[in-house]
């Protein structure tokens, strides 16, 4: 069965798209035993492979679209057992509509693979989506992220690629924040995880590591494991950490 390619875009830098996609890369392939692509797409601002503490690739997704390489040549293993594609940290002109011809014969080789879009309303963010199954639009409970994402779905639904739902990160529980009854009427498009403000985070980003691995019993690291079950069809069912540590170390 053909794996499945899912884009996590956002219209604004800093809601936590490039943290979920590293943090769903490494608990699909680690606990859930999926095999596991991430795939940095933006092409103009990368990052996510400083996340996962991937310094200066030899080969990134820009030589692959600039065919001076050829696609098995940019994909680094992570110790956590999933696979990363980086793109260049200094900008290269491509062709990033090339980006669904040179991942599409993946799905061969994986069960999952998430590309990291561009934050911006551009041509990189459309090669995201012009690639993708379907989209998640990772979002935060207050009126300008709101209104940037109601952009991006509008944008989607236009090029007619589904939404799964939307990634509510950053939720403090204040009165001052809009409900997920709120954004849902807004957006039409169902709520489907909800990622709590954590400390964590940011710490496992300065240790380049996955807050799901840097602490796996953090509220966030929690959300994000029912979020990769919810993915996958699978049930969740919280192990503790012995049995978080148990599935990592057999991996």
């Amino acid at each position: 069965m053909a794996g499945k390619i899912i884009g996590i875009i956002s219209l604004k830098g800093g809601v936590g798209k490039t943290t979920t996609v590293a943090n769903l890369g490494s608990i699909l392939a680690a606990e859930f035993k999926k095999k596991t692509l991430v795939v940095d797409a933006n092409f103009s601002a990368p990052n996510l492979a400083l996340h996962l503490g991937l310094v200066n690739p030899k080969v990134t997704i820009h030589d692959v679209l600039s065919n001076k390489a050829k696609i098995h040549e940019a994909i680094y293993r992570h110790e956590a057992g999933f696979h990363l594609i980086p793109a260049a940290y200094m900008y290269k002109k491509i062709n990033p509509h090339a980006l669904k011809h040179k991942i599409r014969h993946l799905r061969e080789h994986y069960d999952m693979i998430f590309l990291d879009s561009s934050p911006n309303l551009n041509e990189e963010m459309l090669a995201t989506m012009m690639a993708s199954d379907e989209l998640l639009v990772v979002t935060s409970p207050d009126y300008p992220t709101l209104s940037t994402t109601l952009r991006a779905i509008r944008l989607a639904k236009q090029k007619r690629i589904p939404i799964t739902g939307l990634i509510l990160n950053r939720v403090r529980n204040k009165k001052f924040e809009l409900s997920i009854k709120d954004i849902e009427n807004a957006a039409l498009v169902p709520v489907i995880s909800v990622l709590p403000e954590d400390i964590k985070i940011p710490e496992a980003i300065y240790y380049t590591t996955p807050v799901s691995l840097y602490k796996p019993l953090s509220n966030s690291a929690v959300e994000f494991r029912k979020l990769a079950a919810n993915l996958i069809g699978e049930k969740y069912e919280n192990v503790g950490l012995w049995g978080i540590l148990k599935n990592i170390f057999k991996r």
